[in-house]
């Protein structure tokens, strides 16, 4: 499912339009993107959480070379899957 099959999907199950789906998908991501980089966590009961998890510094090698490379530190955002949405996948 791409974010158009996404779209239509919202807009068939709430009745909304398509335009007013595909502006409430954007109003959800957008909030979603600006907590997490503000470095909050979203929770949603049922579904699950968003998160930033910090990834340490590590040594890598590049595959065209075979040259060991310092990778540095980041933070990386993730999805912990709830519950329901793991019973509702098994």
């Amino acid at each position: 499912m791409n974010k158009s099959d996404l779209v239509e999907a919202i807009a068939n199950g709430s009745g909304l339009s398509k335009a007013d789906a595909g502006r409430a998908l954007e109003a959800t991501t957008g909030a979603i993107t600006s907590a997490l980089a503000s470095g909050d966590s979203v929770g949603i009961t049922g579904f699950g959480s968003f998160l930033v998890r910090q990834r340490a510094a590590r040594t890598g090698r590049n595959p065209q070379t075979g040259a060991i490379i310092q990778i540095s530190a980041s933070r990386v955002a993730a999805f912990k899957a709830g519950k329901s949405l793991k019973d509702s996948v098994n």
